[in-house]
């Protein structure tokens, strides 16, 4: 059944995605780029309700009083697709970086460059990272808006180490805007290189801001304490459910680290 339904799921998404691409056209290049966005949050949330419906896993996101007002950046964890298109429908006007060659697909790159998010040329790190924070910059002066940025980068199992990358540090001291951390293990439900979809409950937190204007090192420890103290969190609270979904070799790995820290601050 979970090999059917996960089937039925991923089918259904991608429909999904290209009948809404194709149906919503005219209404999304003809409107202003404001009203536009009301199709890929209608998409990103009914992508959730399918998902639920038909793989049976709820997507419960928490924390909105922790988002400020006008422009800022949302890191959140990277381990699976879902966490690619949850979070954007509570923000105003999401702000991506991508790949340069995903602008070149039809219909989908069309979709992005009316959107205006930040294409990246292929080369170097630095010269890359100069550009995107111009840009942003640039984005941001026009009108308030939210920069989605994985810190890690690539996605991640549940439980693995953490391997923050520094251009987050970058943008946040040149930005000079607030950064608000995503806490979740949608890796666990959603896993990534696999095309089963486990039932249970998703559950996500946006925590608190932290401010602009931090000395960098002391915001790169903050974000990383703050994210993956509350991602342990979660994977205790997902291992401990009736129905658990399976976990891989780093959530073992990890759960034993922390059901140890807690048995030795109980003794």
């Amino acid at each position: 059944m979970l090999q059917i339904r996960s089937l039925a799921f991923n089918f259904v998404f991608y429909v999904n995605l290209i009948v809404q691409m194709i149906v919503w056209t005219p209404y999304y290049f003809l409107s202003p780029r404001s009203w536009a966005w009301f199709v890929p949050k209608f998409w990103s949330r009914t992508s959730l309700w399918l998902y639920e419906k038909v793989a049976r896993t709820k997507s419960d996101i928490t924390g909105m009083e922790n988002l400020p007002e006008g422009s800022f950046i949302l890191a959140p964890k990277h381990q699976s697709f879902w966490d690619a298109i949850a979070f954007f429908p509570y923000l105003d006007d999401p702000l991506y970086i991508l790949k340069r060659e995903l602008t070149w697909i039809p219909f989908f790159g069309w979709y992005i460059l009316k959107m205006r998010m930040i294409p990246v040329h292929r080369g170097s790190r630095s010269r890359a990272l100069k550009a995107v924070v111009s840009a942003t910059r640039q984005e941001m002066a026009r009108n308030p808006r939210q920069l989605i940025i994985y810190p890690e980068g690539t996605r991640r199992a549940p439980g693995d180490e953490a391997a923050y990358k520094y251009g987050i540090v970058e943008l946040y001291a040149q930005l000079g805007v607030p950064v608000v951390p995503v806490a979740h293990v949608a890796g666990l439900y959603w896993p990534r290189r696999k095309f089963l979809r486990y039932p249970g409950t998703i559950k996500a937190r946006f925590l608190p801001a932290i401010p602009a204007g931090l000395d960098k090192e002391e915001f790169m420890n903050r974000l990383i304490s703050e994210t993956e103290a509350a991602c342990d969190a979660l994977l205790l609270e997902a291992a401990e459910e009736p129905n658990a979904p399976p976990m891989p070799p780093t959530a073992v790995k990890r759960l034993a680290e922390l059901r140890g820290a807690r048995a030795g601050r109980d003794a």
